[in-house]
């Protein structure tokens, strides 16, 4: 008998043991604080109209990393994707980093510690993600640059974005009608020349765009660059600041423009930039009843378009975010699938390393002609919003 208590005792104890163990076998897992199961093949409807399926079993984390709220068209591109991604049964972890390079780089850092895995990256130096792409590179995390190229890095997947050089040959074009030019005027008209900023890989895009328009007439002498400011590196304009615009164009104005010789034209890559040129024009006397310089501009945005109605920027660019976001959600849905994105161009995008495979949508110049058809008749903006 007592034999046979003893070998009752241990298999008891060895029983207590195996339901310890087996009640404790999870506890070496971190607790999840961020990621919920998606249901097992849940179908959304995807941005182009099909549907697509969840990962079966797993919610896939994306990290957005956007360059600032400075500019609010980086407000809704970042809105845009978190709603299309969310759409698709992405989770997502959103981050701006207010143009300073080193809280985006440690943003994108904590994503990758965290375990995203895709990231989308709108930089704000293309040239200082080096180190941070490696990190992603080995933990396998696919990337995919957001409308600003990511220059130096083997670890840039895909590439969304405008046709950037169009962009630049349709801001220079809007001047070019506006001047009546392309109907055989011969001036000579005056121009001055704005550029984006030098770490921005998209701001040489749009001005040799726009060159490739405006060149030629400053080579006959129709167009006149008074400043003789000429060259990118002269007029590029650092973190495409408006104020950092504004000052410029109160120097030329006070250096070139006296008397007789005024502003006609000014190339403007973006709205911000549109609307510090025009502040520093207005205070040199122009609109109300002096000359009306035409201004281009792009993005669309609201302050620039409500001068586009008042008659003081003349043109801008629309690129409908919306659509770069749902062509960047794709990719991204696409990616992690194991499929390939698809791409419309396998050329034009050297980062220095690679050639990163692209899709490229269409921009649209908008005057006070059609605005109403590109940005309120699509819903990108209410009448409302404009007044």
């Amino acid at each position: 008998m007592k034999r046979k208590s003893i070998l009752s005792v241990m298999m008891a104890m060895v029983l207590v043991v195996a339901m310890v163990l087996g009640a404790c076998g999870g506890s070496d897992e971190p607790a999840s604080t961020t990621t919920t199961a998606a249901p097992a093949e849940t179908t959304t409807a995807a941005p182009d109209g099909e549907t697509t399926a969840a990962p079966d079993g797993e919610t896939f984390k994306v990290g957005i990393a956007m360059p600032t709220k400075s500019s609010e068209r980086w407000i809704d591109d970042g809105n845009n994707m978190v709603k299309v991604l969310q759409d698709l049964g992405y989770e997502t972890d959103l981050q701006y980093a207010e143009d300073v390079i080193e809280n985006q780089v440690s943003q994108i850092e904590n994503m990758i510690t965290t375990g995203v895995d895709c990231l989308v990256i709108a930089s704000i130096d293309g040239e200082a993600l080096g180190q941070v792409l490696n990190k992603a590179g080995e933990e396998g995390i696919p990337v995919i640059a957001y409308d600003r190229l990511i220059r130096g890095s083997e670890f840039v997947d895909y590439y969304a974005t405008f046709d950037n050089f169009k962009v630049g040959v349709q801001q220079a074009t809007t001047i070019i009608e506006a001047l009546k030019l392309d109907a055989g005027e011969k001036g000579p008209f005056n121009i001055e020349l704005f550029a984006g900023s030098p770490d921005d890989n998209n701001a040489y895009f749009f001005f040799d765009g726009a060159m490739s328009v405006l060149q030629p007439y400053i080579d006959d002498g129709v167009l006149v660059v008074q400043s003789a400011q000429t060259d990118f590196e002269q007029v590029a304009t650092l973190r495409w600041d408006g104020a950092t615009a504004q000052a410029r164009m109160d120097n030329i104005l006070t250096a070139h423009y006296s008397g007789d010789v005024q502003v006609d034209a000014v190339l403007s890559p973006y709205d911000g930039i549109s609307i510090g040129i025009i502040s520093a024009l207005k205070g040199a006397g122009y609109f109300g009843d002096g000359e009306r310089p035409i201004v281009s501009g792009q993005d669309a945005e609201v302050g620039s378009m409500k001068s586009i109605i008042a008659g003081d920027q003349y043109s801008t660019i629309f690129k409908d975010t919306r659509e770069l976001a749902k062509k960047a959600a794709t990719m991204v849905d696409a990616v992690l699938k194991g499929s390939e994105p698809e791409i419309n161009d396998t050329e034009t995008y050297d980062n220095g390393v690679k050639v990163v495979p692209s899709y490229l949508l269409e921009p649209v110049p908008v005057t006070i002609d059609n605005y109403v058809a590109a940005v309120i008749d699509t819903g990108y903006y209410t009448e409302a919003d404009l007044q």
